[in-house]
């Protein structure tokens, strides 16, 4: 397994998908549920996250190629959508696009089971998750990357699920400092891999940058 791949791939994952800046969003959603009905929800999160991973993994590509979108263009797109996400954490914020908009949240109060609308998609599995994962799928080359690939999914799924079980110990351990300490560094670290994204494109988009 190519371990500096593992790690750039599961840094971006770890810094869009953010385990504990979404702990307060998963307690927000199931505060008037009891440990039964929290693990409930969690559990359906996990589940339709790696649903919804696989067939971003098997078919991202293949939509793409649907739509006659190249992945060069595709990654530009995604990464001026990360950097948009980036810079929304760097300021203390949320971006609309996982975070749906005032009208979106409002809905996502009254959903019966909040695992899989608003938990999974979009506030986990949301267009810049997504972007990051077609774009490192189309990267990776040998099955040494293949697998770093696949490893740093399931690390960050795991992660996720572990995080919202434990979610209400978390929350007496963390406090908001906490989690806006990491959202920035986060968000930082999500900036840079969001211009490396861009650089690489306008490389091959417009060869006169080389």
């Amino acid at each position: 397994m190519d371990i500096a791949f593992f790690l750039k791939v599961f840094a971006a994952l770890f810094a869009i998908m953010s385990p504990i800046a979404n702990l307060p969003v998963f307690l927000a959603l199931t505060g008037d549920r009891d440990a039964t009905g929290k693990r409930a929800v969690a559990l359906t999160a996990v589940v339709a996250l790696c649903v919804g991973a696989v067939v971003v993994f098997v078919g991202g590509e293949a939509i793409l190629a649907l739509f006659g979108i190249s992945i060069d263009g595709f990654r530009l797109a995604g990464g001026l959508l990360i950097l948009f996400i980036a810079l929304s954490m760097l300021h203390g914020g949320e971006s609309a696009a996982h975070a749906g908009s005032e009208a979106e949240k409002q809905h996502h109060r009254t959903v019966d089971n909040p695992g899989i609308y608003p938990l999974a998609v979009p506030m986990l599995l949301g267009p810049g998750s997504i972007s990051t994962i077609v774009i490192f799928r189309e990267q990776a080359t040998g099955a040494g990357q293949e697998i770093a690939l696949v490893a740093a999914l399931a690390a960050i799924v795991t992660l996720l699920g572990v995080t919202f079980l434990a979610g209400p110990l978390l929350s007496r351990l963390l406090g908001r400092t906490a989690v806006s300490i990491m959202s920035r560094l986060m968000g930082m670290l999500l900036a840079a891999i969001a211009m490396e994204m861009m650089v690489t494109s306008l490389k091959v988009l417009l060869p006169g940058l080389a």
